[in-house]
């Protein structure tokens, strides 16, 4: 009778589910004694591995859940494991049930998703696993929470029959050292627990294709008619109309450039902008972003390194941009494509013709025409240094970090991003722009983060939820904003710059919002590592995301920490410099290949929280100790709160280094920051403290410390 209605009821959801099950080679190799922790997307979760898993499994059930009428019918399909997640008295018995060797699935969160996103882990699941020595074999189960039976209605967008699938990964032990004990052993095991949870939602995600597809994919999940994007025009777009416009400018553009080719776009952040990227990833060209900021001479650079011969733009763009100048330099170099001469050669016909492409995009769009390890994007960075590089990341480099975040952020289609943060920098590109479109959340793109009055006021309009900018903005936004413009943010997170400990009490007192800070690089494309609500601690910058691993290399002179080497799925294809033009050059450090070196210097915490310590270029050696330029500024924001300060090396006679502090604090003097910097040794006090009218920043709000520099060594000398 049991294999019958099994085997029935595999057939039945097989058929209207069409229900794959992936990875059962992994549940073969597990073992006797194996604890299956699976994600909780819905009321079939049990029933499905119930019928798709071999054997007749234990399922231990919240007590009150197993005396529902409607899942007493299918309670014979398993052994049932009744407890009470909140008695130890039942983690006991299950510890003990365990270790007469069966294979027992428990749910971790201990509750259905109501978020369509994992949820907190218990400790107590940890604690099981470490204590029975069972091995713990993570299963994903994907589509159920879109079906009428989860728990997310009004959230996402339900369907009778949604795809269903169910991964089983490789199964891992739970190995604490013996001298752990108590509550200490029972915390450090529901960590590990979370950890492995989370790597499975990322391991089990699909990153491996390219933006275009997973466009598709999100279509299908969230409906076309589903609202994705807007801007300043107040003409809101849905996935329908984002795809029907690419292949409106794909198809003209077809001939002006081939599949590979990297195609300058010189555009500010609008649903334009987003519709161009896509246009030139549905035949395979690569968009190259231009740092419009960094004037004609970066921007030659710029196409001269990636071999850019045609750059996409816009007249009204170039006027109201003021960079009439410096199109005028570009197009003595390469070719200018103006938008508004494309749409002029636009008929009706074409119209028609891409929206019935649109409709049947799923049909004639080859998903394999185009490699997810080809290019996607060129990011141009260090500028400020010199001659820019630009970053080449891939279609997988970018999806692979949105998933990652998404495997520790909980986001979901009623979410409403206000991104300001422009596309040619990593943080407004990959985290502004791709991740909202790939999960259902509407942006609103605004062309400037420089409007400090005026971006609240739109957070305020649209009901903005989430938000990501810089210290240096979001400290100028709360200065500007009414303490009820960000009622509706659920979350802001930091990035590109050190976090003030001002800025963070100032958003906490005065809107109620715990800033969530990250850290990364365009090479990263670009999370590195974030706050989460669930992970936090304040004065890091997160802990790690899923699968990216981490060297530190001994630095002389430092204590505490090291430089930071990483490797992951989101690190960059590679470089492309100036002196070899269009030529990409994979990263490397000296723990090898794939490796990148991000010459920061961090501390790693025992619960693995980054703390920044300073870029290796951003420390002075004095007297042959090393001097963190970063600490010098953190003083003096501890000493003058809510104004702009930059620490910089110059060279010293006798002491090889000084270090100068630049401030926009009125009358700053070394009496009051040495009063503020109780208990720190006189070497990390600045030699000289000047003020100034404004530090000098990049358009990203990052303090630009070369024209900082420069401007140092001319106080210094008195010019």
């Amino acid at each position: 009778m049991y294999f019958v209605a099994k085997k029935i009821l595999h057939r039945l959801l097989s058929f209207i589910y069409q229900v794959e099950i992936h990875g059962l080679e992994h549940y073969h190799q597990a073992g006797e004694r194996v604890l299956i922790v699976a994600n909780h997307t819905s009321f079939l979760d049990p029933l499905l591995l119930g019928v798709f898993l071999p054997d007749k499994i234990t399922f231990a059930i919240n007590t009150q859940i197993a005396e529902r009428w409607w899942l007493k019918p299918f309670l014979f399909l398993s052994h049932v494991f009744p407890m009470d997640p909140t008695h130890p008295l039942s983690l006991k018995a299950l510890i003990a049930h365990l270790k007469t060797n069966t294979k027992t699935v428990i749910f971790p969160e201990g509750r259905i998703t109501v978020t369509g996103s994992m949820m907190k882990i218990y400790d107590g699941t940890g604690m099981v696993a470490d204590k029975s020595e069972a091995a713990v074999l993570p299963v994903r189960i994907q589509g159920a929470e879109y079906t009428h039976f989860s728990k997310l209605r009004n959230i996402v967008r339900l369907r009778w029959f949604p795809k269903i699938t169910i991964q089983v990964l490789p199964a891992t032990k739970i190995n604490l050292p013996n001298a752990m004990s108590g509550k200490m052993r029972r915390k450090s095991s529901g960590h590990i627990l979370a950890d492995i949870m989370t790597d499975m939602m990322f391991a089990s995600s699909h990153y491996q294709q390219t933006l275009f597809a997973s466009l598709l994919e999100a279509r299908t999940i969230h409906g076309g008619g589903h609202l994705i994007a807007e801007d300043l025009e107040r003409k809101p777009l849905s996935y329908n109309d984002l795809i029907t416009r690419a292949i409106v400018i794909a198809t003209a553009l077809q001939d002006s450039s081939k599949a590979g080719d990297y195609v300058g776009v010189l555009l500010p952040n609008s649903s334009k902008t987003l519709v161009v990227i896509l246009g030139l990833h549905l035949h395979g060209k690569v968009p190259a972003m231009l740092n419009y900021s960094i004037g004609a001479a970066g921007m030659l650079s710029a196409c001269h390194t990636a071999q850019i011969k045609t750059v996409l733009t816009s007249r009204r763009f170039i006027e109201l941009g003021k960079l009439t100048a410096e199109a005028q330099a570009l197009s003595e170099q390469v070719k200018l494509i103006y938008l508004e001469d494309i749409a002029a050669t636009v008929s009706l016909t074409d119209k028609l013709t891409a929206a019935l492409k649109c409709k049947t995009v799923d049909y004639w769009y080859q998903h394999q025409q185009h490699s997810p390890q080809t290019p996607a994007v060129v990011l141009f960075t260090s500028g400020s240094e010199g001659t820019p590089k630009g970053v080449v990341l891939s279609h997988s480099n970018i999806l692979a970090n949105i998933n990652q975040i998404k495997a520790r952020i909980t986001f979901n289609p009623q979410d409403v991003v206000l991104n300001f943060l422009p596309m040619f920098h990593s943080f407004g590109f990959t985290a502004g722009t791709i991740l909202p479109l790939m999960n259902g959340m509407k942006t609103f793109f605004y062309p400037s983060p420089l409007h400090y009055s005026v971006i609240p006021e739109i957070a305020y309009e649209i009901g903005a939820t989430i938000m990501f900018g810089t210290n240096t903005f979001l400290a100028a936004y709360a200065k500007k904003a009414h303490a009820y413009d960000f009622y509706n943010m659920r979350y802001v997170v930091a990035g590109a710059e050190k976090l003030q400990q001002s800025t963070r009490e100032i958003w906490a007192d005065k809107f109620g919002i715990r800033i969530l800070e990250g850290y990364g690089a365009t090479e990263t494309a670009p999370v590195t590592s974030v706050n989460t609500p669930i992970d936090f601690k304040a004065g890091t910058v997160g802990r790690f995301m899923p699968e990216m691993l981490h060297k530190l290399e001994p630095i002389e002179g430092i204590e505490e920490g090291g430089r930071l080497h990483v490797a992951g799925p989101n690190i960059m294809q590679g470089y492309l410099l100036a002196a070899n033009p269009g030529v990409i050059v994979p990263p490397a450090s000296l723990y090898g290949a794939g490796w990148y070196d991000t010459g920061d210097i961090v501390d790693v915490d025992d619960e693995g929280f980054i703390s920044i310590k300073g870029r290796s270029k951003r420390f002075a050696k004095i007297g042959g100790e090393m001097v963190s330029l970063a600490v010098v500024e953190q003083l003096a924001a501890k000493a003058w709160p809510g104004v702009h300060h930059a620490a910089v090396s110059l060279a010293d006679e006798k002491k090889g280094e000084q270090v100068v502090l630049l401030t926009t604090q009125e009358k700053a003097t070394a009496k009051q920051l040495s009063a503020a910097a109780e208990g720190v040794a006189a070497i990390n006090l600045p030699r000289k403290i000047f003020t100034v009218p404004a530090i000098p920043v990049l358009a990203t709000g990052k303090t630009n410390y070369p024209q900082v520099t420069e401007l140092a060594e001319k106080l210094v000398r008195g010019d």
